[in-house]
């Protein structure tokens, strides 16, 4: 029996003992859609410390270097297609009491737009880089029209990307020459509406998660090292309620022993091989 076969085996045996569970996943989904996760399939320790909320919002310095460095990241996020993991995600929802996802990446939903499925439903934790907050109004609008404003903004803007990360943010040596821009309700301070590291999550948007976990038969953990513990608590949750916890990822992770099940496996073969085995052979896979 190959590995893949195997793996695949498994993780049906598993989800047939539970039922319906809840689906969490990081940044190691959107990796095969060109998107880097944080720490790499070892678990390292990410290159660089991000830009947490307390230093963005103390000074018009940092909110330059951090719209210079997103306004190229954001490109990558924004042409990424939903991969074979995603579309599976959207195809199982009979699978699924619902997911909670830690990208800021919009793939999930885009994957249940590619694949004209209802899927189920999903809580963007760290909310989603497509949608720009203002700080002082906390008026929303559209990434794209951001981007806009920034391009005229800064016509001549050049400058080399060493690096994409997962939230959109890149690696540049300058950032003194880029020209920020307000919120055009009152003028004032533009953030993605994402949480930052040293920023808390909404409560009302973390009491959503803990009640799926505490709805579902289980919790699968999908492509995150669970080093956070934004995500690694909904672990700790099912492990106190006692369901079962099964992690499919490349690498070690922190919640491994808390996991009944463990896999360390390509996702998008993984999933690809779920959905087969969960509607038939002759089913296409999305």
């Amino acid at each position: 029996m190959s590995g893949l076969k195997r793996d695949v085996g498994q993780l049906v045996a598993w989800l047939d003992r539970t039922g319906p569970v809840t689906v969490l996943t990081g940044a190691g989904l959107s990796t095969e859609s060109g998107i880097p996760d944080y720490r790499g399939p070892t678990g390292a320790a990410r290159p660089a410390t991000p830009m947490t909320y307390q230093v963005f919002t103390g000074s018009l310095a940092a909110q330059q270097r951090y719209w210079a460095r997103s306004h190229l990241g954001w490109r990558t996020i924004a042409q990424a297609c939903p991969n074979a993991g995603h579309r599976a995600v959207a195809a199982l929802t009979k699978r699924w009491a619902g997911v909670i996802t830690q990208n800021v990446d919009g793939l999930h939903a885009a994957a249940a737009v590619a694949t004209e499925t209802a899927s189920a439903e999903v809580v963007e934790l760290h909310g989603n880089l497509d949608r720009v907050a203002c700080l002082r109004c906390g008026e929303l609008s559209a990434r794209e029209a951001l981007d806009s404003r920034l391009r005229e903004a800064n016509p001549h803007w050049s400058a080399r990307v060493v690096a994409v990360k997962p939230d959109g943010d890149v690696e540049l040596d300058d950032t003194s020459g880029f020209h920020v821009v307000a919120c055009q309700v009152c003028a004032g301070t533009l953030k993605p509406d994402v949480v930052f590291f040293g920023e808390t999550v909404p409560a009302e948007r973390v009491a959503r998660c803990f009640a799926l976990v505490e709805g579902s038969g289980g919790l699968l953990v999908l492509g995150s090292s669970l080093t956070v513990m934004s995500g690694y608590r909904f672990v700790l949750q099912a492990a106190r309620l006692g369901l079962p916890v099964a992690i499919v990822n490349q690498g070690p992770t922190r919640g491994d022993d808390k996991a009944n099940l463990r896999l360390d496996a390509s996702l998008g073969a993984v999933l690809t091989g779920l959905v087969r085995a969960t509607y038939g052979a002759a089913q296409p896979v999305p």
